[in-house]
């Protein structure tokens, strides 16, 4: 780690902080986006279900109740 500290402390400031990160996102911005792609997909799909299930508690606990009406308002 010392020999690249050494070689980035001869260098300009706009090489460390524009160049060197353009650098990366061009090689790896495929990367990052894929992962980005399926973590978002995946965090869809996460709420999807869940609304999903819980419309489908919802509608069970309405339209099945024994036949017996709660004044309580109760589940």
């Amino acid at each position: 780690m010392d020999g690249i500290r050494e070689l980035f402390a001869g260098m300009p400031w706009w090489v460390k902080w524009v160049a060197v990160p353009l650098l990366a996102l061009f090689v790896f911005g495929g990367v990052i986006t894929s992962i980005l792609g399926a973590l978002i997909s995946f965090v869809f799909k996460l709420l999807l279900f869940v609304a999903l299930v819980g419309g489908l508690i919802f509608m069970v606990k309405k339209f099945s109740g024994n036949g017996a009406k709660s004044s309580s308002g109760e589940w």
